[in-house]
C-alpha cells in the first residue's frame, strides 16, 4: 500500500466533509471518543480480572475435607403426565321469547 501524502490526506477530508456535512462532524468525533474511552475502560477491566485471577491460580489449594459418603436413593417411579381436559362452557339455551324475536 502506497504511503499517503498531504494531498491524498486533504482529499480524503473533503470527501468526508462533503459526505457527512460540517455540523455533523463535530457530534461524530465526540461519540467516537466516548467510545474510546469505554473500550478503554472495558479492556483496563478485563486485564485487572485476569491479574486478579491469576492471583487466585496461584494460591495453594487447600486439602478436601474427608466427607461421608451419601447414601443412594432408589430412583423414583415415573409419574404419568396430568392432561387437563379444557373447559367448555355449556351451550346457551335460547328462550321462546329469545326464539321469536330472531324471527
Amino acid at each position: 500500500m502506497p504511503n499517503l501524502g498531504p494531498t491524498e490526506l486533504i482529499i480524503i477530508a473533503v470527501v468526508i466533509i462533503l459526505l457527512f456535512g460540517a455540523k455533523k462532524l463535530p457530534d461524530m468525533a465526540r461519540s467516537l471518543g466516548r467510545s474510546a474511552k469505554i473500550f478503554k475502560a472495558e479492556t483496563k477491566g478485563l486485564r485487572d480480572h485476569d491479574a486478579a485471577d491469576d492471583a487466585t491460580a496461584q494460591q495453594p489449594v487447600q486439602q478436601p475435607v474427608q466427607q461421608q459418603p451419601v447414601q443412594q436413593l432408589p430412583p423414583a417411579q415415573p409419574q404419568p403426565p396430568v392432561v387437563q381436559q379444557p373447559q367448555v362452557a355449556p351451550p346457551i339455551e335460547q328462550t321462546t321469547q329469545n326464539k321469536a324475536a330472531n324471527n
